[in-house]
């Protein structure tokens, strides 16, 4: 049992969470997503439902004969077949659990089961007793509680503990009651029956009025002890409660919740968001809540100037407490001189190198262009005064022609660059007809960059809908950005990769009008060295 002030996460991200995916993770990606759930501080991992295919058996076996600190677990429906299932497969775990759920809802005993309420108990109480058989770590579950009367409710409860469970499980079903009325199923269950001080009192709650994180808290409150929820909000429909939410609101109001606190390693939930993300190919909402990319963003020249003075004035965390490098200060047609002035400084220039009204003025208009300022953007405002964005440009596509196909076929690509009044023509293979133009635009520029990011969005609808193309780049320890749009999306491919050239080249040319011109005796010593 959890002590008082002790929250137990229970991590279904690889049971409910992945029942929800387009399709099915393979057994080596779920040991891999299990891993991090148990380095982030995960106490007890749903590894999955043993009963439902002999895929799903073998990597649940496969995680609880891995998992070292995590307690791995099993869902089960109340039958026997599916315990069992459950039972053979962790009893490779030096200690496990074992979880079974039956509908308690009026529309659910009488629409899905088309059982009496009286026999639903008497098959949860056999289905808990078998599975004290195999371990005693047992979880029921009341499915759709939310909606099931509270007499039944606390019978139901009672008889599970009754029967060997050691965790009640209430879950919000299908997301349907509010926090407060949530809080007072717990109370009542608190209240009623008799025998709750012998087990953890558990709550799962779905997303679908987008009450999952409000009704677990508020359930915390009123003294449940456990949370279920899945990594990055994933699950059913609308998503279950967002581990990162719960653990960051009891880590940030921990005055609030008198000290309740969990496991979880704060600083690994950048990294393990990002991980199964990438693996369930579920993206992160940008506007998501803790590890959205907009969650540490301010672009409002308001805000910008409150954080520059006082980080606190508009982040209730910091990105580092999470795993994030830090903040993202986003210029735009919204940000301030003092958002400007900051910027410039951080890259080495004093006020005496610029004049700011004549700065901000034509970085607005750069920023009412491009939406977004780089701060290589607002450096070239430094040192070149025409307004156009592509004005200077070194190279520009003059033609790119891409031969691909299936099999054995070798990708190949021929590109044409202007330069200045000249072209040059290069022709490469590779991998694909990205890497084959990518070739050959590295070898024609001579600009060696690390593609970090690719991102292809349709950009409009239907059949002529544009293809947009956003990169990131490094080189030389700097990010730069490149976009490309055209109906082609191995064109807009080769416009990104050049658009980031571009920004290199001319943040080369910012670098050379820096530094002071070399003296003769310096240039000899550099030959002869």
């Amino acid at each position: 049992m959890s002590s008082d002030n002790r929250i137990i996460i229970f991590d279904t991200t690889l049971r409910d969470g992945e029942q929800a995916l387009p399709q099915s993770l393979s057994a080596r990606q779920k040991l891999q997503i299990a891993l991090a759930l148990e380095e982030l501080g995960v106490d007890v991992l749903e590894a999955g439902f043993p009963i439902s295919s002999k895929g799903d058996f073998e990597s649940v076996s496969q995680i609880a004969a891995t998992l070292k600190k995590t307690i791995p677990c099993g869902l089960s429906r109340c039958v026997a077949k599916d315990i069992e299932a459950a039972g053979e497969a962790l009893r490779v775990a030096e200690r496990f659990r074992i979880h079974t759920f039956i509908a308690t809802s009026t529309i659910h005993v009488r629409d899905k089961l088309r059982k009496s309420f009286d026999d639903i108990v008497e098959m949860a109480k056999a289905s808990v007793k078998l599975a004290r058989n195999y371990t005693d770590d047992v979880e029921f579950s009341c499915e759709d509680a939310g909606r099931t009367p509270i007499d039944e409710l606390c019978r139901m409860v009672e008889a599970a503990i009754d029967a060997g469970a050691t965790t009640i499980n209430i879950p919000d079903t299908v997301g349907y009651t509010l926090p407060t009325e949530f809080g007072g199923i717990i109370t009542n269950i608190f209240n009623r029956v008799p025998n709750i001080d012998k087990a953890v009192l558990s709550v799962h709650c779905h997303n679908d009025l987008g009450m999952a994180t409000a009704n677990s808290l508020t359930a915390v409150q009123m003294g449940a002890r456990q949370i279920e929820c899945c990594m990055n909000g994933l699950g059913e429909r609308a998503g279950n409660t967002s581990l990162e939410e719960v653990a960051a609101a009891l880590n940030v109001r921990n005055g609030y919740f008198e000290g309740l606190k969990t496991g979880i390693v704060m600083k690994n939930i950048a990294r393990t968001s990002s991980l199964v993300a990438k693996i369930c190919h579920e993206p992160v909402p940008p506007h998501k809540a803790i590890v959205g990319s907009n969650a540490f963003a301010h672009s409002s020249g308001i805000h910008q100037d409150g954080v520059l003075k006082n980080r606190q004035t508009y982040e209730i965390l910091t990105p580092e407490s999470v795993g994030f490098k830090g903040n993202n200060m986003r210029m735009t047609a919204r940000s301030g001189r003092h958002m400007i002035r900051t910027c410039l400084q951080n890259l080495g220039y004093t006020e005496k190198d610029y004049d700011l009204d004549d700065i901000y003025a034509r970085f607005l208009k750069l920023a009412d262009k491009k939406g977004q300022v780089f701060d290589y953007d607002l450096e070239s405002l430094v040192f070149f005064t025409k307004q156009g964005e592509n004005d200077d440009d070194t190279y520009r596509l003059d033609r790119l022609n891409v031969m691909s196909g299936s099999g054995d076929m070798t990708a190949t690509a021929t590109v044409r660059l202007q330069v200045g009044k000249r072209t040059r023509t290069d022709s490469s293979i590779g991998n694909g007809p990205v890497d084959a133009v990518y070739n050959c635009i590295t070898r024609l520029t001579g600009v060696r960059c690390k593609l970090t990011s690719f991102e292809i969005t349709a950009n409009g609808a239907g059949m002529d809908a544009l293809g947009q193309v956003n990169i990131t780049v490094d080189y030389d320890g700097r990010v730069f950005h490149g976009m490309g749009l055209s109906t082609d999306v191995i064109e807009s491919a080769a416009l990104a990769l050049l658009h980031a050239i571009n920004n290199i080249e001319r943040t080369k040319r910012i670098q050379e009008l820096r530094e002071p011109p070399k003296k003769v005796d310096d240039l000899v010593a550099e030959h002869q060295a």
